[in-house]
This record gives structure tokens, sequence and C-alpha cells, in this order.
């Protein structure tokens, strides 16, 4: 019993301390596929490829890709639906300004290059341990 109890203290201290790791920023961005000038959809490859020579020289430590399928109201009120890609960014908190240009820049070209409306994007405070 005496045993016992003396892990309860240490159960709760963990409990109560839910820090863990460092001050991070998450972004999430959100990349369409349909294109506004009425062209076949943004192909995988197409995406992988703006993946590799825009996204990853920005963010070369590392990114996660999520396959998606989203939609959204265009402006002519029609419900557009579509293949999409979210990419999840972390970073550290106290790089957010830098990285938020990185990231502008980003939105910039994917917009240009394959006649996007816009690239959603979120942001998120967090805490992350790697």
């Amino acid at each position: 019993m005496a045993l016992l109890g003396a892990g309860i203290p240490a159960l709760v201290g963990a409990a109560l301390h839910t820090d863990v790791g460092q001050p991070y920023q998450e972004t999430r961005l959100y990349f369409g596929t349909q294109r506004a000038d009425g062209r076949n959809p943004v192909e995988e490859r197409e995406f992988m490829r703006f993946l590799d020579l825009e996204i990853t020289p920005a963010f070369p430590e590392g990114l996660t890709l999520h396959d998606g399928y989203g939609q959204w109201r265009g402006q002519d009120g029609k419900i557009v639906r579509e293949t999409s890609y979210e990419v999840v960014l972390l970073y550290p908190e106290k790089e957010a300004d830098e990285r938020s240009t990185r990231i502008e820049r980003i939105r910039q070209a994917y917009e240009d290059r394959y006649q996007q409306d816009s690239v959603g994007r979120s942001d998120d405070k967090i805490s992350a341990g790697f």
C-alpha cells in the first residue's frame, strides 16, 4: 500500500504539468485544385512539383501533407467541390513574423501559378517537442 501511495503524488504532478515542448506556431494551408479559367484541375504531379520547388525550400526542416476533399462557395454563389491538399507547418513562435512572410509568398505563388482565388490559411499557437 505504501508503494502505491508513493506513486500518486507523481501522477498528480504529471497531470497538472501539461506544458510539453516549446512555444510553436502551427500554420495550415489549404490548396484547392480547381482552376478559375476552367482548365483541368491541378494534377497531383503538379502539386508535388510545387511542394518541392516552393514549400520545401521555405520549410526544409519538415512539414506534413494531407490529401483532402473540400468545398467552398464561389463568388457566383455556386458550391465548388474539389480535391485539395492541406500542408501543416510547425515553427518556433519566435520566428513567426519571418515565417509568415515565407508563407504569404507560397500562397501568392500558388494563386498566380494555378489561377486560384485564394489559398486558405489558419494559424494556432501550440506547444511542440521533437
